[in-house]
């Protein structure tokens, strides 16, 4: 191969600008040119292509977001905007993608592939909900952050003696609400994946007030209640546990959305170090012929998974984890 692209597509992740760093570098080691497509699928299908150099991707390997930015692109479903991005790639001569985001984004790619362009995905998902990778890059920097959110919240909550309900992202996962709820010490945790009864929440707040605990912290990922903000009265998934907690308890209680403070942030080290490494291995998947892959990394060994494989599959959240959690918040 003599030229390749690399995009990022979906919701940003730290850790994202790491993985973009280590494509064009490794590329230009190999002496492969390296274009990138700024915009997601969107600037594939209209042509938003830059020739990649090493400055261009000088001192972000610290930075969150991603510099070639991100967008949703409705068009790409469609098949004429799909034959618009290949005539694109074929335009700009590239010989295969790296592409890194998330679930929908590896859905794009195997319809570029279906098309003839060899791809090979990067996980990048502060949701961690893609199989194929023990983590996808991100998901340590946002934990840390719902955990460092968790930790001044906690400090407010123990002054007022209050009820503290924080709200994280995970529409149909909880791996952000389970790993940052066990290392932030919250009594209780509110996951997709798990079912769960108010009344028995309410009346572990309460034995907790009887052996005087004076504040609780609840941590719910935003599709435990339902689906994220499709309540009649528009209340999201936290505001409704809450509510439910207030009126049954009696108890002050405050909600905290975090919302998208958890896809921003510099990356921790080992996001960038997952980054790079995922990112270098997509690139060697690439020039050696390789196509519909997913980059992973599986008992710190690198891994590459079919696309085919793991896009339908639900990543399953550790249950053993989830009951140490309850353990621990139960004295």
């Amino acid at each position: 191969m003599k030229c390749i692209g690399v995009l990022t597509s979906g919701g940003d992740a730290p850790g994202m600008n790491a993985a973009i760093r280590a494509v064009v570098r490794a590329g230009l080691h190999a002496q492969v040119k390296v274009i990138g497509i700024r915009r997601g699928y969107h600037g594939l299908i209209h042509g938003e292509f830059e020739e990649m150099t090493p400055r261009s991707v000088a001192d972000i390997i610290h930075r969150g977001g991603t510099v070639l930015r991100t967008a949703r692109s409705e068009e790409f479903r469609t098949p004429a905007g799909r034959q618009l991005a290949l005539d694109n790639i074929r335009h700009h001569q590239l010989e295969g993608l790296v592409i890194i985001g998330g679930g929908g984004s590896m859905r794009g790619g195997l319809a570029l592939s279906d098309l003839g362009v060899p791809v090979i995905g990067v996980p990048a998902t502060i949701d961690n909900d893609l199989v194929g990778t023990d983590l996808s890059i991100g998901f340590d920097t946002a934990t840390n952050t719902v955990v460092d959110a968790i930790n001044k919240i906690r400090d407010t909550a123990t002054s007022h003696e209050r009820i503290y309900v924080v709200e994280v992202m995970g529409r149909d996962s909880g791996f952000i609400a389970l790993h940052a709820g066990l290392a932030g010490g919250a009594e209780s945790i509110l996951v997709p994946e798990i079912a769960f009864d108010l009344d028995d929440v309410c009346g572990r707040i309460i034995d907790g007030y009887e052996r005087g605990k004076a504040h609780s912290i609840i941590v719910v990922a935003e599709g435990a209640y339902g689906s994220p903000g499709t309540a009649k009265n528009g209340e999201s998934a936290g505001f409704r546990v809450g509510k439910y907690i207030r009126e049954k308890t009696g108890f002050e209680t405050r909600i905290t959305v975090l919302g998208h403070l958890q896809r921003g942030g510099t990356p921790t080290v080992q996001d960038r170090i997952l980054a790079s490494r995922l990112a270098a291995y997509a690139v060697e998947l690439l020039l050696a012929g390789k196509d519909r892959l997913l980059t992973g990394m599986i008992d710190n060994q690198l891994r590459a998974t079919p696309l085919d494989e793991i896009l339908g599959q639900t990543k399953e959240l550790d249950r053993n984890m989830y009951e140490l959690a309850n353990v621990l918040a139960s004295v």
